[in-house]
């Protein structure tokens, strides 16, 4: 089973497989548990890829390296790869002729990788543009952090008949009582020094008129 490896070399060398993906896969990404099953779907752009097989490949960060997975031709056989469990690896047709979904069932981590569906086309490999697989143990939590929510506070009351001057002193109500008196008196003051001022000016003006009617 060396000629998949071979084909694959040469025709990444190849300006066409550098184009826009011929072949869309989906979902991009797919976070499993172990020994789940899970599928992921290549569907082609263009009819014309419709009478060619299927090849799948994965792409492992580990090892650096693809590994061939399989190939199903247009009769639904397939051709697995070196150390491929054909009982846990399977391709289909989709309900329409140009869409193929890879199943792999009873999950391990060594299946985790970058896998990339491929057809064949006058000597070229043109791939998809991948689905990331990761298999782990148990999934992440979504759930969001509980937050300590704190008591409400209770709102502060003087009552006037339970307030003492003793108590005025060291009561935190003492300052809302205490400062409008203050304002008030000192606004009564002011109000006195003017009035006190302008009866002043009203005298001096009547004696002044005074004088002036007896001089004459």
């Amino acid at each position: 089973m060396e000629w998949p490896w071979l084909f694959l070399y040469l025709s990444l060398h190849i300006t066409g497989c550098q184009k826009t993906p011929a072949l869309f896969q989906t979902p991009l990404r797919i976070v499993a548990l172990n020994n789940s099953t899970k599928e992921m779907v290549c569907a082609m752009k263009s009819e014309q890829f419709s009478h060619l097989g299927i090849y799948w490949y994965r792409w492992s960060k580990e090892s650096q390296e693809f590994q061939y997975i399989l190939f199903s031709n247009v009769l639904h056989k397939h051709t697995l790869g070196d150390d491929i469990d054909k009982e846990r690896f399977n391709v289909s047709k989709g309900s329409f002729q140009q869409s193929y979904t890879l199943k792999i069932s009873r999950l391990q981590p060594l299946d985790a990788g970058t896998y990339y569906c491929a057809v064949s086309q006058y000597s070229e490999l043109l791939f998809g543009n991948g689905t990331e697989l990761s298999v782990v143990n148990s999934l992440p939590s979504t759930e969001k952090p509980t937050e300590k929510t704190l008591p409400p506070k209770k709102p502060l009351r003087c009552k006037p008949s339970s307030i003492t001057p003793a108590k005025m002193k060291g009561s935190s109500c003492s300052g809302f009582i205490w400062a409008p008196l203050a304002t008030c008196a000192v606004i009564l003051l002011l109000s006195l020094v003017i009035a006190i001022r302008r009866f002043q000016r009203l005298r001096r003006r009547l004696r002044l008129h005074f004088s002036k009617q007896v001089l004459k």
